[in-house]
């Protein structure tokens, strides 16, 4: 009687869960030629809360890449990205809905205004609580190019398709729908998805669902698939078979990710390894077949490994393509069970990810070097980066994103991360972040609390504070500052061994906390170079003095296995054999190196260089203090020899930067340049700049490319005497005082950035402002304006000297700001270098300079592609004359905006320049020869 009782209890649940199981059917129809989807859906979704719902919302993501302006199109142009902004609209894709139906009646739906790729649905009838609606759907969906996201149609016709069809938004108290920012973050229910596709007979249809039915018809085949509990919609259609699949057990994966170059049998073990180790780890797989694909690798690739180009194998190898399946893997099988919302608890998922990627390292790699095998080649050995282990990489990237405080809290929302926090930094600090929880805790517990977290809600919709709550449950220890202080805040960790008393049987140490945290520290007492002793310091909220036993020790070091991500571990260790033991040695080294905080490093680096026509080119040996972690206090001296002038030359600078948290107020820079290079034929200048800076950027928004600086700085210029052509008019040498203030917002649709400018000087003082301002408009058609207007408050130079005038189209640059390559030329190609300065002109008119004031408008705009035309005019006033209007117009060839150029003069106060003789003296030029400058165009995108 019991037995039957109980049966019958348990087919009632199964049915209830039957029922009240989210359910997504479609029949998709694939039109390849004209890249379309024709579908007809039925979305069943159950409402958990006891909330009624009169409106529901539905994520159409495939909409999100239909104008200029959605969420998606302004993310892609932040990172100063064109191809989505200049693509046709036939390249774009979109979602054309026909109808939403309940029952037989149809339903009122609209786009959100903001959010076209999310539709808001009014129910007929309101969803109780515990009660499930079911709408029906029929819609066109257009497949976007897949170059914008990768996913999409590719150039040879191959589909790539993810968030390709509608689905459900959850609600569990409120709303959890956002738009689509190409960060692979959607977050919607599991749902039992049953799939009828009609394709082509010349594509091969590759999915994670199990194939239930395939019918071949003449020029067609239309295949059925299903899935229990799915929240993956990755779905490929491609011309040939590029997908295998390696089975493992009842456990599959199937990949299209590149082999390495590996045989079958290499592979086959390889992917059982680490489907050996997940298992282990996670648990079994809930499906038959875990999907990783190329796209995948490319957009989380393993870094560090990635950047070499293939015929250089510096590791074993399998050693690149095992970690890159396990990497992938691992971020599959989290995505795929584990259902915390992702855009607002990504870091949960990347901590994992990470974690387990640094243990298998540890595990089955203990000994793998950050280099691999050239760690050992002659030269490299020398540096202290080859005794790098390969995990240090994590510590490392995040350390960079913390010295540069750009880094950003783990559990920020992921849109509003910087590119190189979403992609790295957060990533690599959230994984080290458990790996420090984990040491801390001790005893494995962690691991075991991850597996059966994992374990308990595999498949079902859960949190990071579900995990929180799980994990103190399995500890006695004080772990909130791991979730208060490391996961929501900027706070950086940083201690130092501040004093020590020792005596015979014992020491007594202070340990200083430099930061405003709670986190605990690590302390190893040393005895011949031997770990005698490790111990957790907690509650340090300034100092904190602790006694231990001598036990012989003679060496105190905090963070010795650096497992605490320390911004600073360069005053972690005190000797206790004498007072001079502590004075670091200083230890010289070719090339920079990542920092060994055992020593005061110094860098030298060979340079060859070209700065100046008049210098030619240059060779010398740069010494520096700056390693791959940027440093506060910065120092470089570069002499060199220059082969044109034969000469000495050089530079030297050094400066110290404050970084500010929690403040618009990003960082205060002061410091002193000095050098010494030639300015024109066998002349040289000598130029001393102290200066300070205030840089200022959104504290709460680091995405924004909006910026300001206020700089002061004195400028001390000696220059060499023309012997050869005195001029009484001639100062080699002046003072001047300079105050800017700039603020900019940088971005590829609308750019704009003004200055204004305020110098003083013996014989002179003058005001200037500069205003510039872009636009990219929806028919790709660029405009382009520049405003500038000076004037001279006081000016008792000569009045027949123009060195500290105003320039109408190329500066004198008496502050020595513009990379001129021949400054001092009035003739020649290098006379013909343009820079956007002052009066910007491209034409040479008779009135090139002004002594009272100027003011000029600089345009450009489209004619076709990256042909411009452009045209500028304005008033040059000097002294004892009337204003003069100064015209130009020409063509402008954009090859690389701001860094090279072309400008082609057509018609100006000159008449018509293109009839006129020697033509080819009048083009211009813009273009730079400074990698670091160069560098830039990519730094843009991550910073």
């Amino acid at each position: 009687m019991k037995l039957r009782f109980f049966n019958c209890i348990i087919n009632i649940l199964i049915c209830f869960t039957s029922f009240s199981q989210n359910k997504i059917d479609l029949k998709a129809i694939f039109d390849i030629e004209n890249k379309q989807i024709k579908i007809s859906q039925t979305i069943q979704y159950h409402n958990t809360t006891q909330d009624e719902l009169q409106t529901i919302y539905l994520n159409d993501w495939n909409n999100s890449f239909s104008t200029k302006k959605t969420p998606l199109a302004i993310r892609i142009a932040d990172e100063y990205k064109n191809d989505f902004h200049l693509a046709k609209n036939k390249d774009r894709g979109f979602s054309i809905i026909t109808s939403i139906k309940q029952g037989h009646d149809n339903l009122t739906f609209q786009q959100l205004e903001d959010q076209i790729d999310i539709i808001k649905v009014e129910l007929k009838k309101p969803l109780k609580p515990n009660s499930t609606y079911s709408i029906d759907l029929e819609y066109i969906v257009q497949i976007p190019n897949a170059k914008f996201t990768s996913y999409g149609i590719t150039d040879s016709g191959n589909l790539n398709l993810r968030y390709w069809y509608i689905t459900p938004a959850i609600y569990n108290g409120e709303w959890q729908y956002y738009s689509n920012k190409n960060l692979d973050d959607l977050f919607i229910p599991e749902s039992d998805v049953t799939l009828e596709i009609e394709h082509p007979n010349t594509y091969v249809l590759t999915s994670e669902l199990d194939l239930i039915k395939k019918t071949q018809l003449p020029n067609k085949q239309i295949v059925k698939l299903q899935g229990k509990n799915r929240n993956s919609n990755k779905l490929f259609l491609s011309k040939g078979s590029n997908f295998n699949t390696i089975q493992s057990g009842d456990f599959s994966i199937v990949s299209n990710i590149d082999d390495e170059g590996l045989d079958v049998i290499e592979k086959v073990i390889i992917t059982e390894k680490v489907t050996k180790f997940i298992l282990k780890n996670f648990g079994d797989y809930p499906h038959k077949r875990l999907l990783i694909t190329e796209i995948d690798n490319a957009k989380d690739p393993v870094y560090g490994v990635n950047f070499l180009p293939k015929f250089i194998k510096t590791y074993p190898g399998n050693f690149q393509y095992e970690l890159k399946l396990l990497k992938i893997t691992l971020r599959n099988y989290l995505e795929n069970t584990l259902l915390v919302n992702p855009r607002k608890e990504q870091w949960f998922l990347d901590a994992i990810q990470i974690y387990y990627l640094m243990n298998y390292v540890e595990e089955y790699y203990p000994d793998m070097k950050f280099l691999g095998a050239m760690a050992d080649f002659w030269g490299i050995k020398s540096f202290h980066i080859s005794d790098m282990k390969f995990n240090g990489k994590y510590t490392l990237a995040a350390m960079s994103a913390a010295r540069t405080n750009i880094d950003q809290p783990l559990t920020m929302r992921k849109d509003s991360l910087l590119k190189f926090n979403t992609n790295i930094a957060n990533k690599y600090k959230a994984g080290i972040g458990l790996k420090y929880l984990d040491d801390f805790i001790n005893s494995q517990i962690l691991e075991t609390s991850i597996t059966s977290f994992l374990s308990e809600n595999k498949l079902k919709q859960t949190t990071t504070k579900d995990f929180e709550t799980h994990l103190k449950s399995k500890t006695d220890k004080d772990i909130d500052w791991f979730f208060k202080d490391y996961l929501t805040t900027r706070k950086k960790i940083d201690f130092k061994i501040k004093k020590v008393i020792k005596t015979k049987d014992s020491i007594t140490l202070t340990i200083k906390n430099k930061r405003d945290n709670n986190m605990p520290i690590s302390l190893y007492t040393f005895s011949k170079d031997s770990i005698t002793s490790k111990i957790w310091i907690e509650n340090i909220t300034k100092n904190k003095t602790l006694t231990i036993p001598r036990n012989n020790v003679d060496k105190l070091v905090l963070n010795y296995e650096n497992i605490v991500p320390e911004i600073n571990t360069r005053d972690n260790w005190k000797s206790l054999k004498g007072f001079f033991f502590n004075n670091k040695p200083l230890q010289f080294r070719l090339f920079k190196d990542v920092e060994d905080p055992y020593y005061n490093q110094v860098f030298l680096m060979p340079i060859a260089e070209f700065n100046n026509i008049y210098d030619g080119f240059t060779l010398g040996m740069r010494a520096y203090n700056t390693t791959l972690l940027r440093k506060l206090l910065k120092y470089k001296i570069e002499p060199s020899y220059a082969f044109k002038s034969r000469s000495l030359t050089g530079s030297a600078a050094i400066s110290k930067t404050h970084y500010f948290e929690n403040s618009n107020l990003f960082a205060l820079n002061y410091g002193i340049v000095g050098g010494y290079t030639s300015y024109a034929e066998d002349l040289f200048v000598r130029q001393i700049k102290p200066s300070i800076t205030l840089s200022f950027r959104r504290d709460d928004d680091f995405r924004s490319n909006k910026r300001q600086f206020l700089r002061f700085r004195y400028l001390d210029i000696k220059r060499d005497e023309d012997t050869n052509n005195i001029s009484p008019i001639f100062r080699p040498n002046y003072k001047v005082f300079n105050i800017r203030y700039q603020n900019s917002n940088d971005n590829l649709i609308n750019f704009n950035k003004w200055y204004t400018d305020f110098q003083v000087g013996e014989k002179f003082s003058k005001i200037a402002f500069n205003y510039e301002y872009r636009r990219l408009f929806q028919s790709n058609r660029q405009l382009n304006l520049r405003i500038f207007a000076g004037a001279f408050l006081k000016n008792k130079t000569d009045i027949i000297s123009d060195y500290f005038s105003f320039a109408l189209d190329r500066p004198t640059d008496y502050l020595f700001d513009y990379p001129y390559l021949g400054r001092s030329e009035d003739s020649g190609i290098f006379s013909q270098q343009y820079i956007a300065a002052e009066g910007g002109f491209k034409s040479k008119l008779e009135t090139p300079f002004a002594n009272q004031w100027i003011t000029t408008l600089n345009t450009s705009t489209t004619l076709w592609k990256y042909v411009l035309a452009y045209g500028d005019l304005g008033f040059v006033k000097n002294k004892f004359s009337d204003p003069h209007f100064v015209y130009d117009s020409g063509i402008r060839i954009n090859l690389v905006t701001d860094y090279f150029e072309i400008y082609l003069p057509v018609y100006s106060n000159l008449g018509w320049e293109i009839d006129q003789p020697n033509y080819d003296e009048k083009i211009r030029f813009k273009f730079t020869v400074d990698p670091q400058v160069l560098l830039g165009l990519f730094r843009r995108r991550w910073y």
